[in-house]
């Protein structure tokens, strides 16, 4: 397989670059379970995360996952730094390039930024969700979670709920899991819904339609993006909780059908999700946690600095 220098979208990759990592995730997550967590397959390489848009889980996912292959982790503190005098990505990038770093994990909320940034450096970039384009760890920890679960993902039904328009993890897990041979609608207001729908995503505007029609064997909920709408959507978060959140009612539907459950997480408890369904025995959100931690290893360990 030729080696890659960056990961920016899942649009990109091969068949065989999916599933590379994929398959080697599985033995990063068995280190988990030993007394010492750690390899030194990283040893002497630099992982600097970039992040321009607050993150908790992605962020520490990248820091351990980068930690435990015996990397050298630096944070990049934007707040602090000569960003907010105006110096723009490009002139960043170069003052990191100088430090001769090896990996830069970027967020941004300007789509696009993490591939103008791969341009000008020869340290690999790993797009950490760039505005509503692309999040592709999160696609990856995804799939590998619902392969752990369901053996074969291919014929699977997902229902993805909520913010579609908004959302990178829609649209970077929606199209993962349909190369792997999943079933993907959409439940989401029509305010909610992009127009640019791909062909073979069915969607639905009710639950009690997605629940009769698809029958899903996944219920995959997306955080409301409130910050990323100029605009209200929707006439209240009560509103929405009630006609599009798993309420208590639902929940029960999903406990009664078996049906797995996640979310990318931070949770809005009371909109997308009800408490009782933070407890739901069937839920995978942990999972996705402890998952984005071997399939990030996974990634650093894939990809090449200076690859063509």
């Amino acid at each position: 397989m030729k080696p890659r220098k960056d990961l920016l979208d899942i649009a990109s990759l091969t068949d065989e670059e999916i599933e590379f990592v994929l398959s080697n995730a599985v033995p990063f997550k068995d280190l988990f379970k030993r007394s010492v967590k750690k390899v030194p397959t990283l040893r002497g390489r630099s992982v600097l995360t970039l992040f321009y848009e607050p993150s908790t889980r992605t962020r520490s996912s990248f820091e351990v996952a980068a930690n435990r292959l015996s990397a050298d982790v630096t944070n990049f503190d934007v707040e602090s730094s000569s960003v907010v005098k105006g110096e723009s990505v490009v002139d960043t990038v170069e003052t990191l390039e100088a430090m001769r770093v090896d990996y830069i994990v970027v967020r941004h909320k300007q789509s696009g930024t993490p591939n103008l940034i791969a341009r000008s450096t020869r340290a690999s970039v790993i797009n950490a969700g760039d505005g509503w384009h692309a999040h592709p760890t999160q696609a990856l920890l995804d799939a590998f979670t619902l392969r752990e679960k369901l053996k074969d993902i291919r014929g699977a039904r997902v229902v993805i709920v909520g913010d579609i328009q908004h959302s990178r993890v829609a649209r970077s897990t929606s199209l993962l899991l349909r190369r792997l041979g999943a079933q993907v609608a959409y439940l989401a207001p029509g305010s909610l819904m992009p127009r640019d729908l791909p062909p073979d995503v069915t969607t639905f505007h009710s639950w009690d339609d997605v629940l009769t029609n698809f029958r899903p064997d996944v219920v995959y909920l997306l955080r409301v993006q409130m910050e990323r709408q100029g605009e209200q959507f929707f006439p209240s978060l009560g509103e929405y909780h009630k006609l599009f959140g798993l309420t208590d009612a639902r929940l029960q539907v999903l406990r009664e059908r078996k049906l797995w459950l996640m979310h990318p997480g931070p949770v809005n408890r009371g909109v997308e999700i009800t408490d009782a369904g933070m407890n739901y025995e069937r839920s995978l959100i942990n999972e996705q946690v402890e998952n984005g931690i071997a399939v990030r290893m996974s990634v650093l360990y894939w990809l090449r600095p200076g690859a063509e």
